[in-house]
């Protein structure tokens, strides 16, 4: 079934689509919300808040071909898990850029998907959020500081100091598994 057909059956009212879109996303939706919220229980309340706006947004939802649902689908998650992190969560944002420290490249290859969202989970919320924000919404920093209220500058130096300490967790994990 295509996306195309699966809007056009769930805007009609059939109950068995809307299903069969929870089916086909809640596990890309659980994935994209476990990236901002470590604590699974939350994960599931905003991934069953973001089924919730999507069905009552599908009129919204701008066609653009086959994947164009997903994306679509990706955003809301994303924006309600930002939401849910803003609400329930205190965290700083610092303007000044750090000190150059680097860790070198990581090799990223050699840490599973899984123990890397770990690894994500792990980071200071306002890391967190802005990495997310700019790595896989593909935000820029101007556009992550109007999003959350901050300074373009505070952006870029959680995005710096994010990847940082996530280099830091990859070189560990890597020095740990070598053969």
């Amino acid at each position: 079934m295509t996306e195309l057909t699966l809007v056009h059956d769930i805007k009609k009212g059939d109950r068995t689509a809307m299903r069969r879109l929870y089916d086909c996303y809640a596990g890309y939706a659980l994935a994209v919300a476990s990236r901002y919220i470590p604590q699974h229980e939350e994960v599931r309340d905003v991934v069953q808040d973001s089924f919730l706006r999507i069905l009552t947004h599908l009129e919204q939802f701008n066609y653009k071909g086959e994947g164009s649902l997903r994306a679509w689908v990706a955003r809301i998650v994303a924006n309600e898990a930002i939401d849910h992190v803003r609400q329930q969560e205190r965290f700083a944002f610092v303007d000044e850029m750090p000190d150059d420290a680097d860790e070198g490249e990581p090799d990223v290859e050699r840490v599973p998907p899984d123990v890397l969202t770990q690894m994500i989970g792990r980071l200071p919320v306002g890391y967190r959020v802005v990495l997310n924000m700019f790595v896989f919404e593909q935000m820029t920093h101007k556009e992550i500081a109007q999003r959350l209220g901050i300074k373009e500058n505070s952006s870029a130096s959680q995005f710096f100091r994010a990847k940082q300490m996530l280099a830091k967790m990859i070189n560990e994990y890597t020095k740990t598994r070598r053969i």
